[in-house]
């Protein structure tokens, strides 16, 4: 990747001599969606072809027909992810929040990535209260005075902060089990807002995917806190389907991966922002901000 001129697509004759190489010595490059060739005989079936393949981020945008300018994925699985397409290498938006790619369609996109989203809950679910998984049954969104940092491996977007560390704020005697299953929560999602604010991007509507993406009142709480209708599609698979679709474009089913998805992927709304709500979690975004540098030069052993 680090030898990738990713703007003109091509390895970059100047990372290759610093590195004392020549750019006769790599790969071909291909498009995702292209055929590489062919797998011997002995392998599999008569002139299986080989298609080049996608990212688990890309795939999942293919897979949830992410591939327009202006579209926009989620995804909460580990890690949690803002993939924005884009037509052109876009230099404005990048940073320490969201970075410029190949996208698996030919073009570019942005994204941003948080360390652990899903894992989050995961940890707090069954490592800690020792249960299975439910949506809190009354959550009182944006109302708890909860908050929680979700950097139990650190952070990537937008901080790149190896130490940063995760912490439950504002709990009192009156906080109960369902406040702290809702912050962790709303943890998440303000912290995929940092990498949208940072990035300077305007999302009204995004595709959530992963397996976080099952649960109604996390929809409501992402809707809300980054001011955007929230789509599920049929199917859950993302980055498989995408995977696919990249095939089925090689082999010549589909004349363009555009084709194979506008084909076969159905979209559903599943949460419309609401304005008051959006309102609230403005509120508790702006007291979600304070948090990380207020801790920041906190020394954990």
């Amino acid at each position: 990747m680090l030898l990738l001129d990713v703007q003109n697509k091509c390895w970059s004759p100047e990372m290759c001599e610093i590195c004392g190489i020549t750019v006769d010595m790599l790969p071909t490059l291909f498009e995702s969606y292209e055929a590489t060739g062919k797998l011997k005989a002995e392998y599999s079936l008569p002139n299986a072809i080989l298609c080049a393949g996608a990212g688990d981020n890309a795939g999942a945008a293919v897979g949830t027909n992410t591939l327009r300018d202006g579209d926009c994925s989620i995804s909460l699985g580990t890690s949690g992810t803002i993939f924005l397409p884009c037509d052109e290498f876009n230099t404005e938006c990048c940073g320490t929040a969201l970075h410029n790619f190949a996208h698996a369609n030919g073009k570019f996109h942005l994204m941003g990535c948080i360390l652990s989203a899903a894992s989050c809950n995961k940890w707090w679910i069954r490592d800690i209260l020792d249960t299975h998984y439910c949506d809190p049954a009354e959550p009182d969104y944006g109302k708890t005075g909860v908050y929680f940092l979700p950097y139990l491996t650190g952070e990537r977007c937008p901080h790149n902060d190896v130490n940063a560390r995760g912490a439950f704020i504002g709990l009192s005697m009156n906080t109960t089990r369902e406040d702290m299953s809702l912050a962790v929560l709303e943890g998440v999602a303000y912290a995929l807002r940092d990498c949208v604010e940072a990035g300077a991007v305007k999302i009204d509507k995004a595709v959530l995917c992963g397996g976080g993406a099952v649960s109604k009142v996390w929809q409501t709480v992402l809707a809300n806190v980054l001011g955007a209708d929230i789509y599920l599609t049929e199917t859950e698979q993302g980055p498989s389907m995408g995977g696919a679709f990249l095939a089925m474009t090689a082999c010549g089913e589909y004349a363009t991966v555009y084709e194979a998805a506008d084909a076969t992927v159905k979209k559903t709304l599943a949460v419309k922002c609401d304005p008051v709500l959006k309102k609230i979690y403005d509120q508790g975004y702006a007291a979600y901000r304070q948090l990380y540098p207020a801790l920041k030069g906190v020394e954990y052993e």
